[in-house]
C-alpha cells in the first residue's frame, strides 16, 4: 500500500515534466515564427530578384544594384528592419522564381497584369510606365491608332505583347530588344511598340534610322511580386511603402531618377490612404549617385 503514493508522486513529477517540455518545445515555434514572420529564405534578409540593365529602373552600377525601383525597395524594407540583397537574373525567369521562393520578392517594374497574378501576388502599385512608339525614318505612323493592318513587332511575353494582342493587332514577336530592333533597320516592321526609355535610347542609337513616333501611358502600375499566398510579407510591404511615401522618400526618388516627369493625375502611389508628401530632408534610403535622367519610365 505504501508504493502507491511513491507511484502517484512519480507519475505527477512525469506530467510535470512533459507539460514543461512541451510548453518549452511551444515557445521555441513561437520564437522561431517571431523571428522570421514572412517566410523568408533567411530571416532579417530580403532577397531581391531583379535585373541589371534597365535604368533607370533597375540597373548595376559600379557592382552595386540601384536605380528608382530597387532604392524604394531598400527603404520600404527598412521600415521592415530587413537588409535587401539583390540578385540579378532574367526577367523571363523571374516570376517563376519569386513564387518558387528562390527570390522573396521581384524587383523590376513588374506591370500587374491578370496573366502574372496567376504566378505571382503583387504588392501596391509603386510607379507608372510609358509606351514608346518606334517606327522606321520617314514613317507616316505618328500615333498607336494607325497600327491596325500594320506589321508591328514587340517582346514576347511583355506588356507591349498583351497591349498589341488585346488590340487584335497580330504582332511579331521577338525574343529581345535586339530583334524589334533589327526588324525596323531592316524594313522588315511598320512600328515597335517598346518600353519608352527603351524606345528612346534605341531611336537614338539609330543614327537616324529609327524615330519616336508617340507615346503614351501604361494602363496598369508596376508593383513588387511576391510568392502565392505570401499575404504577411506582401501586407507588411504595402505598409511600409504608404510609410516611404508619407515621409517623403518616394518623391524624393522620383524626382532623383525621373527629374521632370510628370504624375499622371490618374496614377495613385500606394494604398491611396496617404498623401504624397514633399521629398523628405533626411532620406530614408541611401545615398543614390543620379541615374541617367529619362523623362519616361520603362515597364515591363
Amino acid at each position: 500500500m505504501r508504493f502507491l503514493p511513491a507511484l502517484t508522486r512519480a507519475a505527477a513529477l512525469g506530467a510535470a515534466t512533459i507539460l514543461a517540455a512541451t510548453a518549452l518545445t511551444a515557445c521555441g515555434d513561437d520564437s522561431s515564427s517571431d523571428a522570421n514572420p514572412y517566410g523568408l529564405a533567411q530571416p532579417g534578409v530580403l532577397r531581391a530578384g531583379t535585373l541589371t540593365d534597365a535604368p533607370p529602373n533597375v540597373y548595376l552600377e559600379d557592382g552595386r544594384f540601384t536605380g528608382f525601383d530597387n532604392d524604394l525597395l531598400t527603404a520600404v524594407a527598412g521600415k521592415l528592419a530587413l537588409k535587401v540583397e539583390f540578385v540579378g537574373t532574367d526577367f523571363s525567369a523571374l516570376l517563376s522564381q519569386v513564387n518558387n521562393r528562390k527570390f522573396d520578392v521581384g524587383s523590376s517594374s513588374i506591370t500587374i497584369t491578370e496573366a502574372r497574378k496567376k504566378t505571382v501576388d503583387f504588392g501596391n502599385g509603386y510607379d507608372f510606365g510609358y509606351f514608346g512608339l518606334d517606327v522606321p525614318a520617314g514613317s507616316p505612323i505618328t500615333s498607336f491608332d494607325q497600327l491596325a493592318g500594320k506589321r508591328v513587332v514587340v517582346v514576347q511575353g511583355t506588356v507591349q505583347d498583351d497591349y498589341a494582342t488585346g488590340k487584335q493587332l497580330n504582332p511579331v514577336r521577338v525574343p529581345d530588344y535586339n530583334g524589334a530592333i533589327n526588324q525596323l533597320k531592316a524594313g522588315t516592321a511598320d512600328a515597335w511598340i517598346a518600353p519608352a526609355e527603351i524606345g528612346e535610347k534605341s531611336a537614338a542609337d539609330s543614327k537616324g534610322k529609327i524615330t519616336v513616333a508617340a507615346k503614351q501611358l501604361s494602363p496598369a502600375p508596376t508593383a513588387y511580386a511576391v510568392a502565392k499566398g505570401n499575404d504577411k510579407l506582401r501586407e507588411a510591404l504595402n505598409k511600409s511603402l504608404d510609410e516611404v511615401i508619407a515621409d517623403g522618400t518616394w518623391t524624393r526618388l522620383q524626382a532623383q531618377y525621373y527629374p521632370g516627369r510628370p504624375i499622371p493625375a490618374d496614377f495613385t502611389a500606394g494604398s491611396g490612404a496617404v498623401k504624397v508628401s514633399a521629398a523628405s530632408a533626411t532620406p530614408t534610403g541611401p545615398a543614390t549617385p543620379v541615374a541617367p535622367s529619362a523623362s519616361a519610365s520603362a515597364a515591363s
